[in-house]
């Protein structure tokens, strides 16, 4: 193998990027995402076969969000001094398996179970994708090697529902799972060939969770991180509703384009200039959210507006993981790892969260509440980012 194939530092020396060894964590994040969100759209198949209501199988997705955010941490502290690429080969491998074993269950308490197993997985490479880019890339190019692997995160959420949907119309809902799998095991290859290999760091007392919370300023990018997703989960968890009270639902699937083309124009706009203009990005995206989902609880009724404002939110959301990840990373420094662990548990259980309130608000105060729930939400976002110029967010 050449040494272009074994090391990072290569790499780093010739102050390029390596986008053979990214495009493999691109691959593993979208893959994690994908496999998240591929119920999503195919609920109804799914509930037929387990034998359950509609709302019952939905929370096959709800309890992968959630052993995410259960594992990240401690999943990422146990396995801190192993190397960085067998970590994410054995993370990929539990997810495939869990694929294969949803694809054949009939029982929903067995697949409740599986897919628990699976969010273990995502636990364990999602935590790894920022830092593992970053000491890849050569000085000054890390915001970039950053956004380039965590873009299958927005792109998985974008594309998760739609493919899910369109695959089931050759074979049934497992056939969505099927082709998971096998776009898993086409990584592993992509991994093992052109992804260096490189390093655990051993954890420390010197970065206990406890103490990288008080870092200054990653309480605030914590803070703005939750505000912000769950803001983005309420409504996105339920924009098929949401386009139903509007009476667009029989669009809600060119709406929905819209939102994951201009996700897929964000990661590449923001990925050429995140290295020197972080702070005035971050606010850029959640002013712009904000302003999209004030469109939308106000002007519901003027269609060519909703997908105006779909296009917006999709732009402003396609490059936030690496935003508030880079963000993390810049703010805590030698403790980025144990930082990361922090920003993906708060980033998966604000999905949970999301779908969770956005049902409760729904049930209680209509659908419509669930965009003036968002821009509360996205008005307190914006108020950290805004002030957090000192440590959180800086200029320059």
């Amino acid at each position: 193998m050449s040494e272009t194939r074994t090391g990072g530092a290569p790499a780093a020396t010739r102050g390029r990027l390596p986008h053979a060894a990214l495009t493999g964590l691109f691959l593993a994040g979208f893959i994690s995402i994908l496999t998240e969100c591929l119920p999503a759209g195919l609920l109804t198949e799914i509930s037929r076969t387990l034998d359950t209501s509609v709302a019952l199988t939905g929370q096959i997705v709800t309890i992968y969000a959630l052993a995410t955010a259960l594992a990240a941490i401690p999943f990422s502290r146990v396995t801190a001094a192993w190397s960085r690429r067998t970590v994410l080969l054995l993370a990929l491998g539990a997810v495939a398996v869990a694929n294969v074993l949803t694809a054949v269950s009939t029982d929903y308490t067995l697949t409740m179970v599986i897919r628990f197993v699976a969010g273990l997985g995502t636990g364990l490479i999602w935590p790894l994708l920022g830092g593992y880019a970053a000491r890849l890339a050569p000085e000054g190019r890390q915001g970039r090697a950053i956004a380039i692997a965590l873009a299958g995160t927005p792109l998985g959420l974008a594309l998760g529902v739609p493919l899910g949907t369109w695959l089931s119309a050759f074979g049934g809902w497992q056939t969505a799972f099927w082709a998971a799998v096998a776009l898993i095991v086409l990584t592993m290859v992509w991994v093992l060939g052109w992804l260096p290999d490189l390093p655990g760091q051993r954890v420390t007392d010197r970065f206990t969770v406890r103490k990288v919370l008080a870092i200054p300023g990653l309480r605030t990018i914590l803070f703005a991180l939750t505000a912000y997703m769950v803001a983005h989960n309420i409504v996105y968890t339920y924009v098929t509703d949401f386009l139903g009270y509007a009476h667009m639902e029989c669009q809600a699937g060119w709406v929905l384009f819209a939102f994951g083309v201009t996700s897929v124009l964000s990661v590449v706009v923001v990925g050429s200039h995140i290295d020197h203009h972080l702070r005035k990005l971050v606010v850029g995206s959640t002013v712009l959210f904000a302003a999209a989902v004030l469109v939308l609880a106000v002007f519901a009724g003027a269609p060519a507006l909703v997908y105006v404002a779909a296009a917006a939110w999709g732009f402003a959301f396609g490059s936030s993981p690496s935003l508030f990840v880079g963000a993390a990373i810049t703010a805590s420094r030698e403790a980025s790892d144990v930082a990361q662990s922090i920003t993906i548990t708060v980033f998966s259980a604000s999905i949970a969260l999301g779908g969770f309130l956005g049902g409760l608000l729904i049930a209680d105060l209509g659908t419509a509440s669930i965009t003036w729930a968002a821009l509360v939400l996205l008005a307190a976002a914006a108020a950290a980012v805004i002030g957090g110029k000192r440590h959180a967010f800086p200029a320059g």
